[in-house]
């Protein structure tokens, strides 16, 4: 299903690792992934292995790169003052189309705790409107990953 958004990220790594550095994207979409799950003040344990899970599912990552990335993203995170300088290394960095995979990602990490809170709803809103992905498309991944994953809400 990620397949295409799996290659892209992948490439981004090269034959070998780079460092992670705050203009990786990698750096930004783990940043990002680290606003939805605090957006709601509960950092819910499902919420955390879920970004670990993601992360190391879309990039391939060993434990020791995996920690890398997560302590990198968690300080991007922790020093942004809002999402521009994340979003715009990733509008960068996927087209249309991955942007849209990366919305249901970011669902993904909403939906692990097994509810939907209104702050997190609004964090993904604003990365999608940021990263030029429509409503329409948003709303649609959200019922997508609802679907898949059993919730009422958006069923």
């Amino acid at each position: 299903m990620f397949e295409q958004f799996q290659r892209f990220i992948q490439s981004l790594g090269g034959e070998e690792q780079r460092d992670v550095t705050h203009d990786d994207p990698r750096v930004a979409a783990a940043a990002l992934f680290f606003h939805v799950i605090d957006a709601d003040g509960v950092s819910d344990p499902a919420e955390r292995e879920k970004l670990s899970e993601l992360l190391e599912q879309q990039y391939s990552l060993n434990k020791t790169e995996l920690q890398k990335l997560i302590d990198a993203g968690k300080q991007a995170e922790d020093e942004a003052v809002d999402f521009y300088a994340f979003t715009s290394v990733l509008k960068r960095s996927l087209d249309a189309e991955q942007r849209v995979k990366f919305i249901e990602l970011l669902w993904e990490l909403v939906y692990a705790d097994g509810e939907r809170h209104e702050l997190e709803d609004n964090v993904v809103w604003r990365v999608a409107e940021l990263l030029g992905v429509s409503d329409r498309d948003r709303v649609l991944m959200r019922q997508r990953v609802a679907a898949r994953l059993g919730s009422g809400e958006d069923g």
